[in-house]
């Protein structure tokens, strides 16, 4: 029997019991809203969690990268994926096609005419249909369509084009400020139109607790929740006790009173602040905080810590951002009651194409 205290560090582990909560809890609340849930699996990129995921009761999954497809579909995880990524060149719309024959449904996202044209010709290359989803900018200043406006314009196009199947709108995340406005707007223009909008697909962890405000959308996208970290504790979605990846690392050194090195740096923790300060939190030490990343190294500044680590000892991070540790490691570790009861490999990490 291996001990979660017998693996080296650095080492990602996962604790099993917080998983499977984090995973029930947010499908009964998105279920509570009357609306599909469609994980996001960038942020654990392993199968095997997406089947929980879908066992759990999601409709279907949401993937970013073909390559992230490729290996769920490989492993035959569910048959309803959308990708929520534009698609460019004939070489990715191949890939795209051939993938489409293999699940009941694949859907796709565009906020361009160039795009949107590229997917039609790769639907008459393969004579197939593809469902597709117009995205939408409301505010996260990323990619999307800039109104309702050009939406319906895009919606038109898309209506026009062979072997495009037009099935709503995509907005990331639903917490941006114009959400509830672009979306009340675009249900008013695509009805005078007589356009059909049977999908709206909102997204993010963060916007869970304001699910209630949204209730033109017909599915929600959430990827963090199953693991949460520290951005998602100060988002308000969780608690220290939700996160349930942890970094296990070890003291190298402490070269003065109230400055401890850790085994784990930028290779394994990201340097991802966001809207977060620090890069972390040891989970046992309140107070204590990484201050500062180099590749291999973690700085904790103990100057809050009312007990400090000592050299040799191994500590618990709760990591900023969760989903880019997920893809700077070849294994997680499924721990229970303190026994690694499994050991995952991250079979979609670095599939950025």
């Amino acid at each position: 029997m291996l001990r979660v205290e017998d693996l080296d560090t650095p080492a990602v582990i996962i604790f099993l019991d917080r998983l499977e909560t984090n995973i029930e809890r947010v499908q009964r609340l998105i279920a509570r809203q009357g609306i599909g849930n469609r994980p996001h699996i960038k942020t654990h990129k392993i199968p095997a969690i997406g089947r929980m995921q879908i066992e759990a009761g999601a409709v279907g999954l949401t993937c970013q990268k073909l390559g992230e497809l490729e290996v769920f579909i490989d492993a035959n995880v569910c048959d309803d994926y959308l990708l929520s990524y534009n698609i460019l060149g004939a070489r990715k719309t191949d890939r795209l096609m051939q993938l489409a024959s293999r699940v009941k449904r694949l859907a796709v996202v565009a906020d361009n005419d160039v795009v949107l044209r590229g997917l039609s010709e790769a639907g008459l290359r393969h004579s197939r249909d593809i469902p597709l989803l117009i995205e939408c900018d409301t505010g996260f200043g990323r990619n999307g369509v800039q109104s309702p406006e050009a939406a319906l314009d895009l919606a038109r196009l898309a209506l026009k084009l062979p072997r495009i199947v037009f099935e709503g709108l995509m907005v990331f995340p639903n917490s941006a400020p114009n959400t509830h406005e672009f979306f009340s707007r675009s249900l008013k223009l695509f009805r005078e139109a007589g356009i059909a909008l049977p999908i709206l697909s909102g997204g993010g962890t963060p916007a869970l607790n304001r699910l209630a405000e949204f209730s033109m959308m017909t599915e929600h996208r959430a990827g963090t929740y199953v693991y949460n970290d520290v951005m998602m504790v100060h988002s308000g979605v969780a608690s220290w006790q939700d996160c349930a990846l942890q970094v296990r690392a070890t003291v190298v050194s402490r070269p003065t009173a109230g400055r401890a090195v850790l085994d784990c740096g930028s290779k394994v923790l990201t340097s991802d602040q966001y809207y977060v300060q620090h890069y972390g939190r040891l989970a046992h030490y309140p107070g204590a905080v990484i201050s500062g990343l180099s590749e291999e190294h973690a700085i904790v500044d103990l100057t809050n810590a009312p007990k400090r680590p000592k050299v040799g000892e191994v500590v618990e991070v709760i990591p900023n951002h969760c989903c880019s540790v997920s893809n700077m490691t070849d294994e997680v570790h499924g721990v229970r009651n303190g026994v690694v009861e499994l050991t995952w490999p991250v079979a979609a990490r670095g599939k950025v194409r």
